[in-house]
């Protein structure tokens, strides 16, 4: 499909996300689901009994997993072009954080809870998790799916404060590897179809393989579809 057609269905799309405040009430909606069925999770975890050598090794094995699959979910949306698809409006808006190289400034929990509604694919992860532990499965296998479920929340603020860093702390647990830093995750935004991921990046060398061969990478694509929109961004959804 030639490119200005791609543009027109784009700018049809994020007519829609603007004018129908559907949109919003679902990223609301994903966002009670994400964040209530987390704080579910992280009760129930209390009842179990850990090792602290386990704890640590599921952990950082989560760690690796969120990173992975945010990142591919990145990818994946990176290169999706289905404007005219019932998701097309959250597909465009989600093309537009390209155009955001700095976000607007709120709390850490607000974005923790706003960005969250943007992770449709968590509900239904937490749904699993959920179902799961009502079998009695293994605790370790129960607070791994936890710990991913909670931090691909968490990825979302390790993105946003990568965009935002100014606080010594954030600084400092981005320069330890806990969060993304801009150092690493700026190749995403100068070269095309590279470092996805946005917990803390560990999981590219990865990632960056699937992307060339599986993907063409967005800046020929879905970054020239929104070249002529002139509305309002939607980088993060503090706004």
């Amino acid at each position: 499909m030639n490119l200005s057609k791609k543009q027109q269905e784009f700018n049809l799309a994020m007519k829609k996300y603007h004018k129908d405040k559907i949109y919003q009430y679902i990223y609301l909606l994903v966002s009670v689901l994400n964040v209530g069925m987390q704080l579910y999770l992280v009760g129930l975890l209390f009842t179990l009994h850990f090792e602290w050598y386990g704890f640590v090794a599921i952990l950082f094995l989560s760690y690796f997993v969120t990173d992975f699959i945010n990142g591919y979910v990145h990818m994946y949306m990176d290169n999706n072009e289905n404007y005219n698809s019932l998701v097309g409006p959250f597909i465009a808006s989600f093309h537009l954080h390209h155009r955001t190289p700095n976000y607007r400034e709120f709390s850490v929990a607000r974005i923790y809870f706003n960005e969250s509604g943007t992770k449709f694919w968590l509900v239904l992860f937490l749904m699993l998790t959920i179902w799961l532990s009502l079998f009695s499965p293994n605790a370790y296998l129960l607070l791994g799916l936890t710990l991913v479920g909670i931090l691909s929340s968490v990825a979302e603020v390790s993105h946003f404060l990568c965009h935002n860093a100014k606080s010594k702390t954030v600084l400092f647990l981005q320069k330890i590897g806990l969060l993304l830093s801009m150092e690493h995750h700026i190749n995403h935004h100068k070269k095309d179809n590279q470092s996805y991921a946005f917990l803390n990046g560990m999981s590219d060398f990865l990632l960056d393989r699937i992307a060339r061969r599986f993907y063409g990478g967005y800046k020929e694509y879905s970054d020239l579809h929104s070249e002529g929109y002139e509305g309002e961004d939607t980088g993060n959804r503090g706004s």
